[in-house]
């Protein structure tokens, strides 16, 4: 098989958001299939109508969209191809590789207390598996494959290896409910072959249905795709991950402040490496990423690793592409939009702002300087700062400042030589300065500062504060 032909899918269920385990998954079939110049497709497993809501999909959709994850045409709908499903069946059912089994409930219980009783597998065998058409009764039946009863079938897993199961420890599985209508099962196994699906990557808790899946494949004369079972996300604790551990939608990520490049880089990690590297892009994750690199252990959640790894992005992104995430990020969280003049003095700060940033949040927090107005009303803590002796000390600077060169450098001399003439530290400066130009204590330096906003603007503000 060559490398243009691979084609990847991811499947989700439009019971609830995309969380974070489906969000892994999604990334891991998007980097396998973009690194090799593959199509990644995207499949809506609606079948279970009871369910399934448009309001899940929209979100898994945008989901979907807010992390990056492009997919090759539009999103298929499993619900909408349940006649083709049904079709399968009943070519097996002609071909003798399935048929019906009239059992009702009652009976199949009784076959397994029985079973049980004696010692023997309680799984199920009907007794309609060979039976002659002209037993059938008119009543309601199911239609079940065939499944092999010797040997045994070999699920060969790009992750976890070679794992074999008894085909006696295989049941004839329904195709069709007594209703006609398609099991999960058989829709799963169609579709991936109608939309030409070679590689299934998904969580290992599907490993088992990779055995049943494979008698339709095998009895449809279906080539059997490449199968890889990636385990799945634990708390930090060790145990499945649950909402208390970060479980949540992944928009809840975005809400929180982490960029989609962090959380796409943080996500590879999950259960997956390349050497030591922890930073990296994405033109890097598609070049490196494999099955090889990927664990047999399930991966631990870490919101700490999350943020170290956000941090370095917001610090090594694009300014252009900064702008446009806190945009969103703003959006995400029915915030102001910026405007116009704001975008412009925002991406002029951002050089002073950007390191040591973990989220964007704080982004926008360490903005306020430039995203505020006059007069820079200071909060509790930086209103501290700003005591009487404090206004008197930026009193006496101010015509020092008036009379600078305004560069970062002569600013730095300025004070420097300022505070050594009072014998002050630096720090006992450069709080009250920071209040007058903030009115927080988090922000860039003040120097960053003075020269983001411009001599005036410094004058001004540092006269409001002493008033």
């Amino acid at each position: 098989m060559s490398e243009a032909q691979v084609v990847t899918r991811f499947a989700p269920s439009p019971t609830g958001f995309l969380h974070i385990g489906g969000a892994r998954t999604a990334l891991f079939n998007w980097l396998y299939a973009r690194g090799r110049g593959g199509k990644f497709l995207l499949r809506i497993e609606d079948t279970d109508r009871a369910r399934s809501t448009p309001e899940a999909t929209a979100a898994i959709l945008k989901g979907m969209e807010w992390l990056g994850l492009d997919y090759d045409g539009d999103p298929v709908s499993q619900f909408e191809q349940a006649d083709r499903h049904a079709e399968v069946a009943q070519q097996l059912l002609a071909e003798g590789k399935a048929y019906k089994c009239f059992s009702t409930q009652d009976e199949i219980a009784a076959f397994r207390d029985a079973a049980k009783a004696e010692g023997k597998s309680t799984l199920f065998r009907s007794p309609w598996r060979d039976a002659d058409a002209a037993s059938h009764p008119d009543a309601p039946f199911v239609v079940r494959i065939k499944a092999p009863q010797e040997g045994t079938t070999v699920i060969r897993d790009q992750v976890q290896g070679d794992v074999t199961i008894r085909n006696d420890q295989l049941d004839d599985m329904i195709l069709l409910r007594s209703d006609g209508t398609p099991v999960y099962m058989l829709a799963v196994v169609v579709d991936d072959h109608d939309m030409g699906v070679t590689h299934v990557i998904r969580g290992d808790d599907h490993l088992n249905n990779a055995a049943r899946q494979m008698m339709i494949y095998d009895a449809m004369g279906w080539d059997v795709p490449v199968w890889a079972h990636i385990p799945l996300i634990h708390g930090p604790d060790g145990k499945k991950l649950s909402k208390r551990h970060g479980a949540l939608g992944v928009e809840e990520y975005q809400t929180m402040g982490y960029p989609a490049a962090a959380m796409r880089n943080y996500l590879a990690r999950l259960g997956w490496s390349h050497g030591d590297d922890e930073f990296f892009t994405d033109a890097q994750a598609k070049e490196w990423f494999g099955f090889d690199g990927i664990g047999k252990s399930p991966a631990r959640f870490d919101f700490k690793k999350l943020e170290n790894l956000s941090g370095q992005h917001i610090g090594a992104a694009d300014n252009a592409a900064l702008l446009r995430e806190t945009e969103a990020f703003l959006a995400a969280t029915n915030a102001a939009p910026l405007t116009d003049m704001q975008k412009e003095k925002f991406v002029a700060a951002l050089p002073s702002m950007k390191s040591g940033t973990k989220t964007l949040g704080k982004l926008i927090e360490k903005a306020y300087f430039i995203l505020g107005s006059r007069p820079f009303v200071p909060d509790e803590k930086a209103a501290k700062a700003l005591d009487n002796v404090s206004r008197g000390i930026l009193g006496e600077l101010t015509p020092h400042l008036q009379n600078a060169s305004w560069s970062r450098e002569a600013l730095e001399a300025v004070v420097a030589s300022f505070a050594e003439e009072r014998d002050l530290k630096l720090g006992k400066l450069a709080q009250p300065l920071r209040a007058a130009l903030a009115g927080r204590t988090v922000s860039p330096s003040v120097f960053d500062m003075m020269i983001v906003i411009g001599r005036e603007e410094t004058l001004s503000r540092i006269n409001d504060a002493q008033s």
